[in-house]
């Protein structure tokens, strides 16, 4: 039997544009208007254009639909008609970007009260979106006549739609010259300032996290722009206003301003992580510093540490008094005083500033001990890896610390090109002390001598290890944190062999109690060595399990054709039967799963 295809069959959305009574609603019942609508259907663009269907379409995305309705039903309408306005067609995009009583409309759904449904807001986010993007300059003109617009913005802030909104206005606006007049015309409205004020104590944490990812999302834009444009192109405006120390400080104040808020220090954290990323962010870029040293795509701008350094006290006090938690159930037990995401986030943020490596701020860190109190917390919640990393990378950065020939500049700058105030303080410094006459170095090597020596690094190592065989002879679990601590221990013995701290660290190790440096030397010859040796066996084996999964499997699965010539007398193919061919395959059947699970077991 064959069936005769029509390829030319006329659309059921042709048929209905051919009543003159036809509703919006009938044709947006239709599954293929939305096909229709993007393959430039005339009829149908025509139809929707005309100003009473726009108007609808408008409404739709931008009223609350009747709540009795049936909740799968609810936003079909608002879906299909936010579809059919941002589908990238230029009737649609002139008819909505062209008339200013549409724009007015879309305008109107700002001015509600908090809290916008969160559908409806991604629908008005992603119209008015596509407007930016397709008819630029009179959406940008209609929208900078509006006096309040940021304002309502952020009065919504808490929807993330509104977050998307203002980043399109930052990333989507072409030409240049247009994006920067943009650029000028929110930096007038203060919109960076006005963002910083959301996170604080007293604000609500949706708010303050949308407006932190917001900052960060702005700063690592307007990086990237600059990164591509042309020496000569006008500073972006916003990344400025966020660089500067007034900006920063004025971050910091709101964060320890008042009772302690968890929310308000992860999200001020979060930008100032943000502010001191010196390449872009993940686990590749931060274990680079292992291997590359201090290869930076640009420098910390110095005025950001300046506003950071008079601060470092209140985050050692964070670390040491955080935002009460209650204690929680882990999979190793109760939890009694949770490390906490306040605790975490101070770690991100001191693991960033010793990579700058900025003489005042190590200087800084080395009086207020925070190493030794980082490694207390290493030691103490031996199963919250997240921790174990970020001192890890502390460590890392003590021990990496490039030399004078590899850096960058002789020291931080401002955007004058003058070295900083701190640069010059460590300059004297030196000269009095003796030690050394770069700066970075000196206090370098006082970083260096306090992790061995206040710290006692070496002696906590042997400890936790030795602490940790007696607890696995006598039955219980390895410890979480061990394997960071072995990275650690290989750390101290690589830079003992080569690096720019080969002779100090040399000397500090001298210098330990002779039992200790005894038991330091048996356990590098030793236990270090077996353990990197069991590591690297059981690495090559899944990687080799890993190879055999990937690149082979689908040639080595299942039998080869001589294995099938050997054994044809046990392969028994069932043939198919007159009454196998006259069953329907399609007919519905009870399927029993128990007997099919039994039959699989196999």
């Amino acid at each position: 039997m064959f069936w005769k295809f029509d390829l030319h069959t006329t659309s059921h959305i042709d048929q209905l544009l051919d009543r003159e009574d036809v509703t919006l609603r009938e044709l947006m019942e239709e599954d293929d208007v939305l096909q229709e609508c993007k393959a430039q259907n005339r009829r149908l663009l025509l139809f929707l254009s005309q100003d009473h269907c726009m108007q609808e379409l408008v409404s739709l995305i931008t009223t609350e639909p009747p709540a009795d309705l049936e909740e799968r039903s609810r936003f079909k309408f608002p879906n299909i008609a936010c579809e059919l306005l941002t589908s990238d067609v230029s009737l649609i995009n002139d008819k909505l970007g062209g008339d200013e009583s549409l724009l007015e409309m879309l305008y109107h759904f700002l001015e509600q009260d908090p809290p916008l449904n969160p559908l409806l807001a991604s629908f008005f986010s992603k119209t008015i979106g596509n407007l930016i993007a397709r008819k630029t300059e009179q959406v940008i003109t209609f929208l900078k006549k509006k006096e309040g617009f940021i304002g309502l913005v952020l009065k919504h802030i808490d929807a993330s739609a509104m977050m998307d909104l203002l980043l399109r206005l930052i990333s989507c606006v072409e030409p240049a010259p247009l994006r920067q007049d943009v650029l000028h015309w929110l930096n007038e409205e203060k919109l960076v300032q006005r963002l910083t004020e959301l996170i604080h104590t007293g604000r609500d944490e949706e708010r303050q996290s949308n407006a932190s990812q917001t900052l960060c999302d702005i700063i690592r834009l307007s990086r990237d722009q600059a990164n591509q444009m042309q020496e000569n192109v006008e500073a972006d405006p916003l990344l400025a206003v966020l660089e500067s120390q007034e900006s920063v400080a004025g971050l910091l104040k709101n964060m320890f301003e008042g009772e302690k808020s968890e929310a308000s220090i992860v999200n001020g954290t979060q930008v100032l992580l943000t502010l001191l990323e010196t390449r872009r962010s993940g686990l590749e870029g931060l274990m680079d510093l292992y291997s590359q040293g201090y290869e930076r795509s640009y420098t910390v701008n110095s005025s950001i540490l300046n506003a950071i350094e008079p601060h470092l006290k209140d985050f050692q006090q964070l670390l040491l008094d955080p935002p009460k938690k209650s204690a929680i159930l882990t999979t190793v037990g109760v939890l009694e005083q949770p490390l906490g995401n306040a605790r975490l986030h101070m770690a991100r943020l001191v693991a960033a500033l010793l990579q700058t490596s900025a003489p005042s701020i190590c200087q800084e860190l080395c009086n207020l001990a925070t190493m030794d109190l980082l490694l207390d917390l290493f030691f103490k919640y031996s199963w919250n890896n997240f921790l174990h990393f970020q001192v890890e990378l502390c460590v890392a950065a003590v021990l990496n610390h490039p030399s004078s020939e590899e850096r960058p500049s002789p020291g931080l700058q401002n955007h004058d090109g003058k070295p900083t105030a701190s640069t010059t303080e460590a300059q004297v410094e030196a000269v009095e002390t003796g030690r050394t006459s770069d700066p970075q170095t000196s206090t370098h090597n006082a970083l260096v001598a306090h992790l061995f020596q206040k710290c006692r690094l070496v002696q906590r190592i042997l400890d936790a290890w030795e602490e940790n065989d007696k607890i696995q002879a006598e039955g219980g679990t390895r410890r979480g944190n061990m394997g960071h601590l072995t990275r650690i221990a290989n750390m101290v013995v690589q830079n003992l062999e080569k690096g720019p701290v080969q002779a100090q660290i040399t000397d500090l190790i001298k210098e330990l109690p002779e039992d200790c440096r005894g038991r330091w030397e048996s356990f590098v010859d030793e236990t270090l060595r077996e353990t990197n040796r069991r590591n690297t066996v059981e690495l090559a084996f899944s990687d080799y399990q890993i190879q055999q999964m990937t690149a082979n499997f689908v040639d080595q699965f299942g039998f080869n054709d001589e294995e099938f010539s050997e054994h044809d007398e046990n392969i028994k193919i069932r043939q198919f039967d007159d009454a196998d061919e006259e069953e329907d395959i399609w007919e519905e059947k009870e399927i029993n799963y128990a007997t099919q699970a039994k039959s699989r077991t196999r």
